[in-house]
């Protein structure tokens, strides 16, 4: 890495290319924890941005948020047998509350005298604990539905991470539910799927495919999951959100009843639902270039930067000047902007610095510009036939800047949605399917025998997997008839790619 400003092609090595881009784009770190990452003030901005806006969903329809302990009894995860199975490997466990000097050399070792009579997991999800808490909360139908939602941190121990795609610690929202009836819940479960569905086309400009799971694939403890799948500029399939139909399987462990309307006693339908910082690996596997980061205008930290350029004290004084009044009167239109004042760097530097974080649109303000009355709009992207920068009168500039965002923005998931097309196939033969695979990767919709067998084969030849089973408006006009696999009787139509 010689040259600081040049970053590994994508072509040539997108892992590298994406470790480098998280480093040096200044998102997060490695810390000194095997697996876990330091969210830098960059990166964290860009996550709280991503909160907002997935908050004001939530509450648009009907949740509220609230907290879980971080500390779960290990009998509470035991009790759903699929769920504990599902997590086994990746529990984190308290067994001792303190410390003692080590009698047999140097060190701590944990006090026997503090075991715990029961080990406490740290929280890998909260289903359990939540539950519990409901059956206490529930006695009739009057109090339902809950919809709650949480913001936390979870442990998932992992042998194999990668900052932000998969960590050992990372942050996210979980929402628990606990409902009346069946078709409430599942109503409930699809909602989620579309509020996910319209932050990520919206908001992320990372255009997705949704359905169900397959079983192997569900959440364990789940009747049926519904996901949501991006394609990366490598052709990899994210999950990039999950929503699961419980069914009652929870509140029968944990006694989540409720007089019904009748007077029967019930057990409450119950959904949780969830996304993560993964989604930030997300948008810079949907955006970034070979120069770094790419921002969405909607989330970026700063939508614009104001690069104010000088070389003598007079000039400088005169030119921050118009920085700041250019700066004010675009946070008069709501626009999150900065003025990079630093003396230590030269303009190109900053400029450089702006386009490896991705800020969407720098405006630069030089002597000449303020006795022209001009402002410098140089895009972080561009459409088709546009010029990255543009000389404008600055009242035509302060006017056309947030128009400028928009376009951006359009930019952004037009290209995304145009990428997933010409990546998305439609195959009948086998061999076929694992040469463009291995060749060019992407989406592979096919039709599927529904048997484990076939999607194991799949899984073991390929390494691709069965990503969803897709929603009507995802499928093809014409249903396939014979299964990839074994060419016998299709039931469903499938969507297959190598993921994250």
């Amino acid at each position: 890495m010689g040259d600081d400003r040049k970053l590994t092609p994508r072509a040539e090595d997108f892992s590298n290319w994406y470790n480098e881009v998280v480093l040096r784009a200044e998102l997060a770190e490695h810390s000194p924890v095997r697996g876990s990452m330091i969210i830098r003030p960059w990166g964290y901005t860009l996550w709280e941005n991503m909160q907002r806006a997935l908050d004001d969903k939530f509450k648009a329809t009907g949740h509220q948020n609230a907290y879980f302990p971080l500390f779960i009894p290990l009998s509470f995860i035991a009790r759903e047998a699929k769920h504990v199975e599902g997590f086994a490997k990746e529990m984190a466990l308290v067994t001792h509350t303190r410390l003692i000097a080590n009698p047999d050399g140097e060190g701590l070792i944990p006090d026997p005298a503090s075991k715990l009579e029961e080990p406490l997991v740290v929280r890998p999800t909260s289903e359990t604990i939540i539950y519990d808490a409901y059956s206490r909360w529930v006695q009739s139908y009057r109090d339902l539905p809950i919809l709650l939602n949480q913001w936390a941190n979870v442990v998932r121990w992992e042998m194999r991470t990668r900052l932000f795609l998969r960590t050992s610690e990372f942050l996210w929202q979980e929402g628990h539910t606990a409902h009346a009836t069946s078709e409430e819940a599942e109503r409930e479960t699809l909602t989620i799927v579309g509020v996910y569905r319209s932050f990520m086309e919206d908001w992320m400009a990372m255009p997705v495919i949704t359905g169900q799971k397959t079983e192997s694939e569900r959440f364990p403890g789940a009747d049926r999951t519904y996901a949501l799948e991006a394609l990366m500029q490598d052709n990899k399939a994210l999950q990039a959100g999950t929503s699961h139909m419980l069914g009652q399987n929870f509140s029968r462990q944990f006694d989540l009843k409720f007089q019904a309307e009748s007077g029967d006693w019930e057990y409450a339908w119950n959904t949780s639902w969830g996304v993560s910082t993964r989604l930030v690996g997300g948008l810079i596997m949907t955006h970034g270039d070979d120069s770094g980061v790419v921002m969405p205008p909607k989330l970026a930290p700063y939508q614009v930067v104001v690069t104010p350029i000088w070389k003598t004290e007079d000039q400088k004084t005169v030119v921050l000047e118009k920085a700041e009044f250019v700066a004010s009167t675009l946070r008069g239109e709501r626009v999150r902007v900065h003025v990079d004042q630093r003396d230590n760097m030269s303009p190109g530097a900053k400029f450089w610095d702006w386009e490896r974080k991705g800020v969407p649109l720098r405006v630069e303000i030089g002597p000449k510009d303020v006795e022209k009355q001009q402002l410098v709009l140089a895009r972080r992207v561009t459409a088709e036939g546009q010029d990255r920068k543009e000389f404008l009168g600055e009242v035509a500039a302060l006017a056309a800047i947030p128009e400028r965002l928009l376009e951006i923005q359009r930019t952004l998931l037009e290209t995304a949605r145009r990428r997933q097309r010409e990546n998305t196939h439609r195959v009948t033969d086998y061999g076929e399917f694992t040469r463009m695979l291995d060749e060019r990767g992407g989406f592979f919709f096919a039709g599927w025998c529904g048997s484990a067998e076939c999607e194991t084969r799949v899984k073991e030849e390929t390494k691709a997997t069965i990503r969803v089973l897709p929603d009507e408006e995802f499928r093809s006009e014409t249903p396939p008839e014979r299964c990839l696999v074994c060419e016998g009787e299709a039931t469903h139509e499938a969507v297959w790619a190598r993921a994250y």
